[in-house]
């Protein structure tokens, strides 16, 4: 099967048509499915719908992508969705593809259906991730994502939102998903496009540099400090002043949001959060590192009279100013929670690309 599929230079996944026409279901999905109405997630062109099997009551998530935007067919970049999908079938990491149905308006996508939902339904709720809960998260999403690389693919939107889990309300199974706007990095290949979501973009897309496996690294180093706080390390209260940030690497670590959280923890954080993409680790060097391979043991090294945690890294935003997820405490009123911003640069749920004006002198 897998010598269907071939990568082209602008990073997309292409299918046979041999491999098209066996694959792709042409017959009613009704038919096969009953299909509730009323999608439990929705994109700007995708909606995703519990699909139940009439013959074995199976449960799935049917993912419905328009094929056209903006009288654009975008059928190419569904393609190369499902032949991600397909390529890692073989991963318990990444989320696996059961078959595709076509209608008229939409490419349907029969995806195993996890019973946790996305891992950002655990930060909305009255807890953050511990610690040791969070080290375990992030393992399997290098995993997951160590499977991608060996084969050149990068992700390039990692966030809770991507994130999937098999388990109600517990990280004891992550898998990846959402590879509408990932890229197959092959030698020769040179990709510039501005893609991912807000917080969780790297520098070089900014800067309209070429996009690396590296690309993936710097968002790694984002969602940890995500799960381990609650809070975007470079979310400001405009997307400007948030690229601004991201293009400087504006990194702090305020004392009252790492009063338990292990120096190791944060060594994890600073050594993928690195502005030049080739002087980031790799994600089988972040898999050694002592935070997630088990190596050192956790103990929290800062409280709010440490001073030095504060000159690990220049001073950012102002915590006051942060947009933070709602991760709260129990006893924190509802008033006083905060939004998350999980707006998309491109890709799949955005009709136009941002444009993002950094000048070079601010982006130094």
């Amino acid at each position: 099967m897998l010598s269907e599929i071939k990568s082209s230079r602008e990073g997309l996944l292409s299918i046979s048509s041999k491999l098209l026409g066996n694959l792709v279901r042409q017959d009613p999905i009704a038919d096969t499915y009953d299909v509730e109405e009323k999608p439990f997630a929705r994109g700007k062109f995708a909606a995703v719908r519990r699909a139940n099997h009439r013959a074995t009551g199976v449960s799935y998530a049917a993912k419905f992508i328009k094929k056209r935007r903006r009288a654009t067919d975008i059928t190419k970049e569904i393609y190369h969705e499902i032949a991600v999908l397909l390529q890692c079938e073989s991963s318990g990491r990444v989320v696996r593809l059961h078959e595709v149905y076509e209608t008229t308006f939409d490419m349907v996508l029969i995806l195993e259906l996890a019973a946790g939902g996305e891992l950002q339904r655990i930060l909305e709720g009255d807890e953050c991730l511990g610690e040791l809960e969070a080290k375990r998260a992030m393992r399997q999403i290098l995993e997951g994502l160590s499977y991608l690389h060996e084969r050149n693919i990068a992700h390039l939107d990692l966030k809770p939102q991507n994130l999937l889990l098999t388990v109600e309300n517990s990280c004891e199974d992550i898998k990846l998903c959402d590879f509408g706007i990932s890229r197959v990095l092959e030698k020769g290949v040179e990709v510039r496009e501005i893609l991912g979501t807000t917080d969780y973009v790297a520098p070089e897309v900014l800067s309209y540099e070429p996009i690396t496996l590296a690309t993936d690294i710097w968002s790694i180093g984002v969602l940890a400090y995500v799960l381990l706080t609650g809070y975007s390390p470079f979310g400001a209260s405009d997307k400007q002043q948030t690229f601004l940030n991201i293009s400087k690497c504006a990194l702090s670590f305020d004392a009252d949001l790492f009063e338990d959280i292990s120096s190791t923890a944060i060594d994890f954080i600073t050594t993928a959060l690195v502005v030049d993409p080739r002087k980031r680790p790799t994600v089988e060097q972040l898999l050694d590192h002592p935070w997630i391979s088990f190596k050192s043991i956790i103990f929290p090294q800062i409280t709010k009279k440490t001073p030095e945690i504060l000159s690990v890294t220049p001073k950012s935003t102002p915590l006051s100013q942060r947009k933070t997820l709602p991760c709260v405490t129990s006893d924190t009123p509802k008033s006083q929670r905060k939004t998350y911003s999980t707006d998309n640069l491109n890709g799949a749920y955005t009709e136009t690309p941002t444009h993002i004006n950094l000048s070079l002198s601010e982006a130094m």
